[in-house]
Parts: structure tokens; sequence; C-alpha cells
């Protein structure tokens, strides 16, 4: 058993779950939630969708064990809210719920996509619900009452979060992560050192990332650290190391704009977006931070990298250790790929590209993945023959 803490509709509680039980059965097992239901339990037809720190997610494939710290919101936690209360009106005005077991999902992405997407008309909204399945094929009535609600809000543009604000979370970028990947710990002394001109909370609009997913990478190239330093001061030399990567505009050293085409199978998602640099000479440490968009799914990203680098090998030092830490959170129906173990390892291994490309690049070859595009699916199924390789005792 585990020990964990969250916060549930706005209550504080302390539990020990089994490492193997889901978020969902834990709701309406353990808090008597059960308003939360349960189709299929693969995370495919959307009836158990809550909110994890104001971001949809599927609860059937979320596990507490992995969640200490998080606030979890399910529909009954909206009783107060106002604008699940309007959406609550318009489904029944407009015959939006026939037997009623997809609605408490589906009024939770209904209200995710009022308030991220306010312009939304039925095409968007048919693709923004592609992850929550009615049985009674009540789709038309539950399109109008999405619409009706995001009509009548349109001239007040709002984002997730201003009903219900993640709490605040000490500084993502310190070594080493916790084993979740969720919850800080303290750090050691060799940890990254922001530099002065960054607070450890600031991003561009100077807002802090609320419980990120967090990843860690440690990585060795052949140059000496003065070389290595001199090409992470290059912005346009970093970027063409990064899978699916690319500046959208010349860099001044100090920001950059730049996009990244991620492909999963037959869907193909950019994000565009600008960021800023701060770099350290005197730890040979900086940061990297900014936000962007998928334009066709809305998806939000906002992210953190933070890197150092260190001399390693013998003497004349001909080598330089990279550690490499990420802190991003995703907001929007790209979300769920963010989540869990499959999203770390295809980190791990996107980390691992880009260290490839980078020790071609020092040795003056083209990097492997310049403008191609990231194939998530490719990695992915990667992952998934090095686990049956360890299963079976053969990787």
């Amino acid at each position: 058993m585990i020990p964990i803490t969250l916060e549930v509709n706005g209550r504080p509680i302390e539990a020990r779950v089994e490492p193997r039980q889901h978020l969902a059965d834990f709701l309406r097992e353990e808090m008597l939630l059960t308003a939360t239901h349960l189709g299929c339990e693969h995370g495919v037809c959307g009836a158990c969708t809550v909110l994890i720190d104001g971001a949809p997610a599927r609860s059937c494939i979320a596990f507490p064990a992995m969640l200490d710290g998080a606030r979890i919101t399910t529909v009954e936690g909206l009783a107060d809210d106002a604008v699940a209360g309007e959406l609550r009106e318009a489904f029944m005005d407009e015959h939006g719920l026939q037997c009623g077991f997809c609605t408490p999902g589906m009024l939770v992405m209904a209200r995710d996509i009022v308030l991220r997407r306010p312009q939304a008309d039925d095409d968007v909204i048919r693709h923004e619900l592609a992850g929550n399945l009615c049985r009674c094929t009540g789709y038309v009535g539950i399109i109008r009452a999405i619409r009706k609600v995001a009509a009548g809000r349109e001239a007040a543009v709002v984002t997730r979060g201003t009903v219900l604000t993640p709490p605040s979370y000490a500084s993502p970028l310190s070594l080493p992560l916790s084993p979740a990947g969720r919850t800080p710990v303290d750090p050691p002394a060799s940890a990254i050192a922001l530099p002065a001109e960054l607070s450890p909370d600031a991003t561009p609009d100077d807002e802090p990332l609320h419980n990120p997913v967090e990843l860690g990478e440690s990585f060795e190239v052949p140059a000496p650290r003065a070389t290595v330093w001199a090409l992470f001061q290059s912005p346009e030399q970093v970027i063409a190391c990064l899978p699916g990567a690319r500046l959208t505009a010349p860099s001044d050293g100090r920001s950059l704009a730049a996009e990244m085409v991620v492909k999963l199978g037959p869907m193909q998602a950019a994000f565009g977006g600008t960021g800023r640099i701060v770099a350290d000479p005197a730890s040979w440490s900086g940061v990297i931070d900014g936000r962007g968009v998928d334009s066709r799914s809305a998806t939000q990203l906002r992210a953190r990298l933070a890197y150092r680098l260190d001399e390693a090998g013998e003497a004349p030092r001909e080598a330089t250790r990279v550690t490499v830490e990420v802190a991003y959170v995703m907001q929007g129906p790209l979300a769920q790929m963010s989540r869990g173990a499959i999203a770390r390892d295809l980190a791990a291994r996107l980390t691992q590209s880009f260290a490839a490309n980078l020790a071609a690049h020092l040795k003056g070859e083209a990097p492997v993945a310049a403008n191609a595009s990231l194939d998530a699916g490719a990695l992915a199924w990667s992952v998934v023959k090095g686990w049956l390789a360890r299963l079976f005792g053969r990787g």
C-alpha cells in the first residue's frame, strides 16, 4: 500500500492505495463519488472523465499512486461552478442527455471546451468531443447545448483554470526527480542552479507551471565543454538536433520562435510558439522556457528546459556530460498523450535522438532528424518492443 495525499473536490484527504488501483475505482469505492461512470476502462469512451489539476483526464487509466499532491475534481465538485451550471441547463433545454451514462464525462469535457474555445463551432465541438462516446447517439443535442453556452460566453474569453486554480508547487527544476516524476524533492548539491535572471517559477508570461510532468536525462558527448557550450548558445544549431523542430524566425539568442511537428499514426500536430533563453556562463547552465499551441486541436503546451554542462572523462577532458531537466504542462485534446510511463519513455527516446544528433553535429556530420517530423508512433513501438524484451529477458 502506498500513502498519498490528494485534494478531491476541494477536500484534502490522506489515503493508502494499491499501486494497481485506478482513480475511477478509488473515487467510486473509497470516496463514494459514483457520478464518475466506468465504461470501457481502457481510456476510450470518456465516461470516467474528471479534472486532474484543472485538465480533463480519463480516471480509468490514471492511478492515485502516481498522483500524490494532485487536485481532483469530479462532476459532483462542479455543483456550484457557474459554467457547469449553464451547461446543465443547456443539456436539459436541448435534450442533450438520454440514458445519462455518458453525461458526467460529457459535462466535464464540455466545460473545458467552453472555457478554452468559446468561439467553437459545430465542427470544432465534434472534434473536441471525439474522445467522449454517447451510446444513445445523442450527439446532436449535446453539440447544440455546448454551442449555446459557448456562444453566450464568446464575448468574455476565459482560459482554463480561471474557475479552478491548481495549487502552486515548488520549483520543478531540482534534481533528482521523485520516482513518480510529479512531486519535486530536495535538491542535492549538484542540482541544476537556475540563472539569477530567471526565477524558478518564471515563464514567458510570468505564470508558474502548476504540477507539471517532469523528466530528467543525462548523457555524454565527445567534445570539450567549451565547444558544447558554444553550440548551446546557438538556437539554430540546438533546434537542428531536435527531431521534428525548426525555427520559424531568426533568433537573437535571447528569444526564439519555433515549431515542432509530432506524428502519431494518421494524426499530426504542429506546436508553434515562442520562448526565451537565459544562460549563466559562470555555472555552465541555462534555461529555455516557452509556450506553444497546435492550431488544429487547440492543445496548449507550456514547457521549461534547464541544462547543465559538466566536464567528463580523463584529462584533457575531451568529453562533456549534459544534464537536462524538462517540466511541461499540456492542456487540450492531446493532453492524454502527455501522462504516464509511455510518455516518459518516449521523452527518454527523444532525448537519446537529441544526444545522437548533437554528437553528430559536433563531429561536423548532419543530424539524422534534421527537418523531419517527430514520429511518436515509431518511438512508441520501440518502447513496446523494449518492454517486451525486458519482460521475457531478451533485451
